[in-house]
């Protein structure tokens, strides 16, 4: 005879009687997802483009914010992305993110143990959550994967990234080569 198995269905409150114990907790349609401290490429990677992002969002009154910082779509979907781009005027305590328009990118550097949920899940919750665009990027492959609102395919770029988030602003272009080169210490 099996053992009886309980099930929790978590949802976002539950995520604030975790400890902070530099794991990165975020639940998923109530699936709890656990991730361990990044490593020291990852935070490169988002500190090259955090740098890259920030310059250019705030003169089109856009804001970048890294990680930790939870990104809240529903009771039963709160998520920690690596860099996120929000309207200028979003301020620091706002967290519920239900309304279209309200994030304008959303970027994920891939890692061993989050490969799979970035492509599957994530991706999926952030089309689903209407995100214009997502980047999930792959510093071992020097590439970005770039995917949009209603995409089916993804399209990996590996010499320039392009972004226009703001019709009237002149677009961000993205030199991926000097992005990994600088990465990897080259």
């Amino acid at each position: 005879m099996g053992m009886a198995q309980s099930l929790i269905r978590w949802t976002a409150d539950l995520l604030e009687s975790l400890p902070d114990d530099g794991n990165r907790y975020e639940v998923i349609d109530g699936e709890l997802f656990v991730t361990p401290a990044p490593s020291e490429t990852h935070q490169d990677v988002v500190l090259e483009l955090a740098v890259l992002l920030r310059e250019y969002t705030r003169a089109i009154g856009l804001k970048t914010i890294a990680a930790p910082f939870a990104v809240k779509f529903s009771k039963a979907r709160e998520v920690q992305p690596d860099l996120l781009v929000v309207p200028a005027r979003f301020g620091d305590t706002k967290r519920q993110f239900g309304k279209r328009g309200e994030l304008s990118l959303v970027v994920e550097v891939l890692s061993r143990t989050t490969s799979w949920r970035d492509h599957g899940i994530k991706r999926r919750v952030y089309q689903q959550q209407r995100v214009p665009e997502y980047w999930i990027v792959d510093a071992r492959d020097r590439s970005v994967e770039r995917w949009r609102m209603k995409d089916t395919d993804s399209e990996v770029l590996t010499d320039t990234l392009t972004w226009q988030p703001v019709a009237s602003a002149d677009p961000l272009s993205i030199d991926l080569v000097a992005l990994f080169r600088t990465v990897h210490g080259e």
